[in-house]
């Protein structure tokens, strides 16, 4: 929801940055690689409540991968490889946080994390599986024309998906309530994509060509 308002400013911020990484022999996929690296130290971090620690992994996570995009986009090496390591890399990080707090306190954390993991493969499929039909079909994304694919709206997009990240670090004794929360804010986003998704890709289906 907040990602089409909070992704410009974040470009402009890490402008002075890409152009300085851009001076180096630094590429776009290294910085996904050792950012995914760097992400995937939350899960340990966290199973030993090291929770200030496994926060600090997850911001610098986030700030490598709006860094490995800018720089694909300003040296001009954008590509669907790249898009595609991206893309995995991030759920994969985005599966190791509750699995790291279901490990912190099994008893009480592994339920929720459960919920919040099914979700999350909601909300990861209903936006990936979007995408093929909608390359298909040249459906314009005017929000995000610089992603390598179509990028489908929700309730729930990577903006508050790191917010209750860093929620979860600050306040981890809630962990459960605000994992039960989200996955509910994320149930309605699995829901409005889907059934949006379907009938947009069923009107498009029906709609006549342009060819003669």
């Amino acid at each position: 929801m907040l990602d089409a308002s909070i992704t410009p400013a974040v470009k402009v911020l890490l402008t002075p940055l890409v152009k300085q990484i851009a001076k180096t022999k630094v590429t776009p996929n290294q910085l996904s690689v050792v950012g995914f690296a760097i992400g995937m130290l939350a899960l340990p971090l966290l199973a030993f409540q090291h929770w200030y620690l496994a926060l600090t992994a997850i911001v610098i996570n986030r700030i490598l991968d709006g860094l490995d995009g800018a720089l694909a986009r300003h040296q001009g090496t954008s590509s669907a490889a790249g898009g595609f390591l991206d893309i995995c890399l991030d759920f994969l990080f985005y599966a190791a946080v509750p699995v790291g707090f279901a490990l912190a306190d099994p008893a009480q954390n592994a339920l929720p994390a459960a919920v919040l993991l099914a979700v999350f493969i909601g909300t990861g499929s209903s936006f990936l599986a979007f995408a093929i039909p909608a390359e298909k079909y040249q459906l314009s994304k005017p929000q995000f024309e610089y992603k390598s694919f179509y990028y489908l709206h929700g309730l729930t997009e990577g903006t508050e998906t790191i917010l209750i990240f860093v929620a979860f670090c600050i306040w981890p004794q809630h962990f459960s309530w605000l994992a039960y929360g989200f996955a509910l804010a994320g149930s309605i986003t699995v829901f409005t994509r889907v059934y949006g998704g379907y009938f947009t890709l069923k009107k498009k289906a029906v709609e006549p060509t342009n060819e003669e």
